[in-house]
């Protein structure tokens, strides 16, 4: 009803000018809610390119599928003749310069790209004009070139957005109301070229009623100029004779602002509770950084158990927030926290191995947690190094001890004594302390018959010819360290003595067993790797790799003769049997239980009774 209760006349000229073909098109479809009228220039060099029809015709197209009159349908018709443009295989690309004005018969909109110019005349006067889209025109907006030298101007051509441009970037203006006697003209740069804007005002300022004749003395006067370089030229004239009234409109209007009022009231309702719901999240928001601002003071203060109760604050409120991303990063943290207070609690207790294995472990969780705490852990495995450093040493001076080497024996307790008065280890003190009375009483004894012994230098080759032996013996035996002690103490005797001989095969010996503690340390250090993978594996409850793993573990040891390993290796595998099992169990009782009736309940009682 609104084509049938408005009055649009269209006329339209469109020459090839001096050219062979004339590359300018203008095409227009008026339907019963909404018309449609497209201008376009084709600004490719080829002659047969039709870059302009086929722009056209694209964009006719998209709005009979989808008539409208809103900015982003305008768009969607000028991006769609622009892919039809880009799919073109010719050698030279299409291009064109375009301008679509979209009315319902009361209110108008118009979207471009490039150079074609549209003009609207309102009481004999231009109402409303286009901008083109090349340097010329930035030159004229930036008041370093007038108005009257864009025509002529060597950049009026050089365009900025045109259809069959990779990033196009059209423009479409806001709705114009249009008024009766409203004229749109929309023509091309042949037109532009040659005549000047005011005698096109001119024309229009004593316009008719017809706009074949407005056309045809708009043609008349660019050819009166006789330009020796006539380029394709297509002017078109809309004459808007009766804008389409609405005689429901009143109504409509009065609906509008009803709906209006409601859609305002509900709006409002809703801002609130939005703005109500988005404060509770600030304030959720920070007091979650707030808590995790604590737990990241209270790891710099080495206090893990308060920063644990923050950081399991703060988590809670990641989770009502929703925040996975945060959440994920905090439940990084808690669990290196709990790592961490694991470790101190064995450390505390004085379980300095298991502390070791815990902290170890700590230093790879905090990897996930922005490596917080990792000076604290290494701090402490550092401190578990030199308790065991002491340790070691009344180790192997209870080893050389039991073989009657006091003097050494001596030495190794003395240096366990300094190493723990230097850390501060008073356990570690006392313990060398107890040995050394054990042994100088041992010793006080052995010293009556040492003080028999009148050839020192015999006994020394004796000694010395002794511990080579005892350390040939520990080494066949699988006991490297205690080796490596008879050896560098038989390396010392023999170098007292300056028996070149036996020095320089003791170097070799020790050569060679420096060489297999290496390869020893090598595969227990595979062995270690191979149960954390186990016991990673057991954790996730992939007990078959589990298994794998331990298996693994266990050969190894069984290679080094570490029956102790091979022994608790085994516990773990037989564990891991126990587990599949029961998980076996499990699924038999899941797949008994889908048989159904009474069967299906005798058999969950007896699983439960099992």
């Amino acid at each position: 009803m609104r084509k049938y209760n408005s009055s649009f006349k269209t006329a339209f000229i469109s020459e090839a000018g001096n050219k062979l073909k004339n590359n300018d098109y203008f095409g227009f479809v008026e339907l019963d809610k909404y018309a449609c009228y497209v201008i376009a220039d084709g600004i490719t060099d080829m002659r047969d390119s039709g870059s302009a029809r086929e722009a056209i015709e694209a964009v006719i197209n998209a709005f009979q599928n989808a008539p409208g009159i809103s900015k982003r349908r305008i768009k969607s018709y000028l991006h769609f003749a622009n892919k039809e443009l880009l799919k073109g295989k010719s050698y030279e690309k299409l291009k064109a310069s375009i301008t679509v004005v979209v009315t319902d018969y009361q209110k108008v909109r118009y979207g471009y790209a490039g150079n074609t110019r549209l003009r609207l005349y309102r009481n004999g006067r231009m109402f409303l004009a286009s901008s083109d889209m090349s340097l010329s025109q930035e030159l004229v907006n930036a008041e370093k070139l007038t108005e009257d030298k864009l025509a002529k101007h060597e950049e009026r051509n050089n365009l900025f957005s045109y259809l069959g441009k990779e990033k196009f970037a059209p423009y479409v203006s806001k709705k114009i109301k249009l008024a009766d006697g409203d004229i749109i003209t929309l023509y091309t740069r042949g037109i532009w070229e040659n005549v000047d804007e005011g005698e096109l005002a001119d024309v229009f300022a004593e316009a008719g009623n017809d706009p074949v004749e407005e056309c045809d003395k708009v043609e008349d006067l660019l050819l009166s100029r006789q330009p020796a370089e006539l380029d394709n030229y297509t002017f078109a004239a809309i004459y808007i004779d009766k804008v389409f009234n609405d005689p429901n409109q009143r109504k409509r209007i009065k609906k509008i602002v009803t709906i209006a009022i409601i859609v305002l009231v509900v709006e409002i309702l809703i801002g609130l509770v939005i703005f109500l719901w988005r404060r509770d999240r600030r304030q959720k928001q920070e007091d979650m950084e707030q808590y995790f601002s604590n737990v990241e003071a209270y790891m710099e203060d080495n206090n893990f158990i308060r920063a644990k109760e923050e950081c399991e604050k703060a988590l809670e409120l990641a989770q009502k927030l929703r925040d996975t991303e945060i959440e994920n990063k905090y439940n990084s943290y808690l669990i290196c926290l709990e790592a961490v207070i694991g470790a101190d609690e064995a450390y505390d207790k004085g379980n300095y191995t298991e502390a070791k294995e815990a902290y170890l472990k700590a230093r790879v969780r905090v990897k996930y947690a922005d490596n917080t705490g990792l000076d604290y852990i290494e701090n402490k495995l550092l401190q578990i190094n030199e308790y065991e450093q002491v340790f070691d040493n009344i180790e192997l001076g209870d080893s050389l001890l039991e073989r009657e080497n006091y003097e050494l024996a001596e030495e190794k307790y003395l240096e366990a004594k300094k190493k723990a008065a230097a850390i501060y280890f008073d356990d570690g003190k006392q313990q060398a302390l107890d040995a050394l009375n054990k042994l100088y009483d041992e010793w006080g004894a052995a010293k009556e018959e040492l003080e028999k012994e009148n050839e020192k230098q015999a006994a020394d080759e004796v000694s010395a010819a002794e511990l080579v032996k005892q350390g040939d013996e520990a080494y066949a035996q699988g006991d490297y360290d205690g080796a490596m002690v008879f050896y560098l103490i038989a390396l010392e005797k023999y170098t007292k003595l300056e028996d070149t001989v036996q020095i320089a095969l003791l170097n070799k010996k020790i050569i060679a067993l420096n060489e297999k503690q290496e390869e020893v340390e090598a595969r227990m250090e595979e062995a270690k790797a191979l149960e954390e993978q186990a016991r990673l594996f057991e954790e996730e409850k992939d007990y078959e790799q589990a298994k794998i793993q331990y298996q693994y573990a266990k050969a190894i040891y069984e290679e080094l003769g570490k029956d102790n390993k091979v022994n608790e290796i085994q516990g773990c595998i037989d564990i891991i049997d126990c587990k599949i099992a029961k998980d076996e169990k499990g699924q038999d009782s899941e797949e008994s239980s889908g048989a159904g009736g009474n069967a299906n309940a005798e058999n969950t009682v007896s699983g439960n009774s099992i």
